[in-house]
């Protein structure tokens, strides 16, 4: 008997047509100032394979344009892989092909350059209209795997990213791009072992990395995700500071958990670092059900030594934004996506709010977009399961619970994936 992975069937399942579309049916009334590009990319495999996340690469683009939906787009992120699927991503001596590459995860923009990334290779370069460009490797300055969720200091212009999954030391290494995009920091990060580190934290003066029990399992490759829990590894963060990346990483213990997203972190007046992220128990331990992920709260006290860890919800939930104008600072409001909710977290009240949508109705990850008058806007793909279709929806954030803004109806279903971002206009 064979069975199917809930990745390849109902809202998951891959679609196999790259479609453009033009004037794009409205309900509601789009913000005139929402002018640019909504880009989501997610795994949309070619083929049968074993596991959600290793699926091949799809950007899915809506334009808008003063009021209106100017068009649609869906494209495969043509890595090098997807030309020569044979093409490996690590060598028979253990080295790796970093341009073998699914770029299925995230799209970001930084110093002219819109990125499609997955954690395990090089960026791939592509357009606004998503078309690719091809690897990029900061002028051949990066010889390693860029994560999925660098992060953007609002402040410098920075880029702050790492990477991972060198079977030989260092595993982990750090990596700073000024705001031309010029490399300008690298530091390699000791771990013990070939931990899966999705994610980490960027405040105005520290970066924090997560050292925990997820760990590359040999025996599991080639049958999805070559990682397993790990519960004699311990769990550890560790804290780096901004201006002396040379003196190394301070770790410190904390109970044995996953994160796969960061929500957003920042420094206190009280020299401690607060950091909110989205918190399993445990991923991929065998023999046991993984719970969901639900919000919680670290705060760091470096004179201390410590890390006090605060459960602030249980309902579950996952794909954390904020307005990301505020990274690293203390944003009051954070977006997280439930199974057919949108909750807006005020952490500084611990209150909450939510848009529910109808049955058979499920959102997305919600990006927050930023107006010039008032707060702004959360857009977000929206599955229907009644028409097998999809729509971007822009809710007001500042109102989440009334009904949208606006409905984009798109040509076709986008498929459950994982991230991206609104590129304005310049």
């Amino acid at each position: 008997m064979t069975t199917t992975g809930f990745h390849l069937t109902g809202a998951y399942a891959p679609v196999h047509d790259e479609l453009t579309a033009f004037d794009l049916p409205v309900t509601g009334a789009l913000p005139p100032e929402l002018t640019g590009w909504y880009l989501r990319n997610g795994p949309n495999p070619r083929g049968d394979n074993k596991h959600w996340f290793t699926g091949d690469g799809m950007v899915h683009g809506v334009r808008l344009e003063h009021g209106r939906a100017a068009w649609y787009r869906n494209r495969w992120v043509r890595t090098e892989s997807f030309a020569d699927p044979d093409l490996k991503l690590y060598n028979e001596d253990g080295t790796r092909n970093l341009h073998s590459s699914v770029a299925n995860t995230h799209v970001v923009n930084h110093a002219g350059r819109t990125l499609a990334l997955v954690e395990s290779s090089l960026p791939y370069e592509i357009t606004t209209d998503l078309e690719t460009v091809g690897v990029y490797d900061f002028g051949g300055e990066l010889a390693d795997a860029m994560t999925a969720h660098p992060k953007i200091c609002p402040v410098t212009g920075e880029l702050h990213f790492f990477g991972y999954g060198s079977i030989t030391a260092p595993h982990v290494g750090y990596y700073r791009a000024d705001a031309a995009g010029k490399l300008v920091v690298k530091q390699p990060i000791d771990v013990p072992g070939l931990t899966m580190m999705h994610d980490f934290a960027l405040t105005g003066e520290h970066v924090v990395f997560y050292d925990l029990p997820v760990v590359f399992d040999r025996a599991s490759v080639g049958q999805g995700m070559p990682y397993r829990w790990d519960a004699g590894y311990g769990a550890r963060l560790g804290v780096l500071r901004r201006d002396r990346p040379e003196a190394g990483v301070r770790w410190l213990e904390i109970e044995p958990c996953y994160v796969f997203h960061t929500l957003n972190a920042f420094d206190t007046p009280d020299s401690r670092i607060v950091v909110h992220v989205m918190r399993y128990d445990h991923q991929w331990w065998v023999g046991h059900e993984d719970p969901p992920a639900s919000l919680w709260r670290w705060t760091i006290d470096l004179a201390a030594g410590t890390v006090t860890e605060d459960r602030l919800d249980d309902r579950p939930g996952e794909f954390p934004r904020i307005d990301d104008r505020l990274t690293g600072a203390d944003a009051r409001f954070g977006h997280v996506t439930g199974h057919d909710v949108l909750r807006r977290y005020d952490l500084h009240t611990g209150t909450a709010t939510e848009h529910v949508f109808a049955p058979g109705r499920v959102p997305g990850e919600a990006v927050f977009v930023p107006a010039e008058h008032g707060e702004g806007w959360l857009l977000t793909y929206v599955h229907d399961a009644a028409e097998d279709r999809s729509d971007l929806v822009v809710l007001d954030a500042g109102n989440l619970a009334a009904a949208p803004v606006a409905t984009v109806h798109l040509p076709q279903r986008v498929p459950a994936g994982f991230h991206g971002n609104w590129l304005p206009d310049a």
